[in-house]
């Protein structure tokens, strides 16, 4: 499955990188959502939760 973040949504929680360190990191300078790897396996729930738990909705799954 594809990974989409929308950094003009991101608030910079951090919850993402948190969840799954694998797939995101933030952004040194205003702390929005990095993403590392833009697929992840269909079973990956750290990825899935991760989606679940961004506060503003700035992570989907696609």
């Amino acid at each position: 499955m594809r990974i989409v973040a929308d950094q003009h949504v991101c608030v910079g929680s951090g919850m993402c990188a948190l969840t799954a360190p694998e797939y995101f990191d933030q952004d040194e300078e205003d702390g929005r959502v990095v993403l590392l790897a833009d697929e992840a396996e269909d079973c990956d729930t750290e990825v899935r939760e991760a989606v679940l738990l961004c506060p503003s909705g700035a992570l989907r799954l696609a």
